[in-house]
C-alpha cells in the first residue's frame, strides 16, 4: 500500500462527503446542566502586539461534552484513559422526533432500536449510537413543571442494556442535558447514566445538528482534552457524512 494512501482517501472524502458540526458554541450563554453555574470569561491579556488570552472558569462538563465512565461509577476509566481508536466511530442516528413531539416524556426503548435495524441493518459493534429527538432546537431545554420536575425524553435502561450487551456499542449520545428522561431521574435518580458508564462506554450530551446526519454511513470524531483523572470535558464532535 502506498504511504500516501490515506491522503488519497482524504481527497475522496472532500469530494464525496460533508462535515457536520455536532457541538454547541462554548460561551456563558451555552445551554448546560441546570445544576452548573454559568461559565465566566475573563481577559487577563490583550495587548496591541497581538498577545490575546482568555481565562475560563467553568465546570468540566459544560455545553456539548463527553462523560467518561468514571463520571458516575467509581473505579471506571477517566478521560485520559479513553483510547484514540475510541474517538472515531461508526455513527448510527436513531430518530424518534415524531414520538417526542407527541410525548415529551418519551422513554427510548428496545423496540425503537429494532424498528431502526429493520430498516437500516444491525448496529455494528463498536458504534456510537445517537438518539435524535429535536430537543436541541428548543429554547427551554429543561422544561420544568410547576413542581420543579423536568420533562424531556431520554434513554430507558432496557435499551441501554441492549446496546451495551447485544450490540456492544462504544458510546451513546443525545440532545438533552441528561441521559435519563426527566420524570425517571426525579424518582429513580440517574440510573440510565450510571448503567451505560458502568459498562465502560462513554457518552456525549447536548449534541446538535443530528437532523443533518443520515441514519447510517457516517463517522463521528469526538475530540476533547487529555485531562488527567477527569470525569469529562467540553467536546468538539464532528460527523463525516455521505453527501445526499
Amino acid at each position: 500500500m502506498s504511504n500516501k494512501a490515506l491522503w488519497n482517501q482524504f481527497d475522496g472524502w472532500k469530494k464525496d462527503y460533508k462535515w457536520v458540526d455536532l457541538s454547541r458554541e462554548f460561551s456563558p450563554d451555552t445551554p448546560h446542566w441546570s445544576g452548573f453555574p454559568d461559565m465566566v470569561v475573563e481577559v487577563p491579556f490583550d495587548y496591541p502586539d497581538g498577545f490575546f488570552v482568555h481565562k475560563y472558569t467553568v465546570v468540566s462538563q459544560y455545553g456539548t461534552h463527553i462523560d467518561a465512565p468514571c463520571h458516575f461509577p467509581q473505579g471506571r476509566r477517566t478521560l485520559d484513559q479513553i483510547m484514540p481508536e475510541e474517538m472515531v466511530l461508526p455513527l448510527c442516528v436513531i430518530d424518534i422526533t415524531d414520538k417526542v413531539n407527541e410525548n415529551v416524556d418519551y422513554v427510548f426503548g428496545v423496540q425503537d432500536i429494532l424498528d431502526w435495524e429493520a430498516k437500516y441493518g444491525q448496529i455494528p459493534e463498536g458504534a456510537f449510537v445517537a438518539m435524535q429527538t429535536g430537543w436541541s432546537k428548543r429554547e427551554d431545554m429543561n422544561n420544568f413543571d410547576e413542581n420543579g420536575i423536568k420533562h424531556f425524553p431520554g434513554w430507558g435502561i432496557p435499551a441501554l442494556e441492549f446496546l451495551a450487551k447485544e450490540r456492544k456499542v462504544k458510546a451513546v449520545g443525545h440532545e438533552p442535558a441528561d441521559t435519563d428522561p426527566g420524570i425517571i431521574a426525579c424518582t429513580e435518580g440517574y440510573v440510565g447514566e450510571y448503567y451505560i458508564l458502568d459498562q465502560e462506554c462513554y457518552q456525549v450530551e447536548l449534541m446538535i445538528n443530528l437532523d443533518q446526519v443520515p441514519a447510517v454511513g457516517s463517522l463521528i470524531f469526538v475530540g476533547f482534552p487529555k485531562a488527567m483523572g477527569s470525569p469529562g470535558f467540553t467536546a468538539r464532535c464532528l460527523a463525516l457524512c455521505p453527501k445526499e
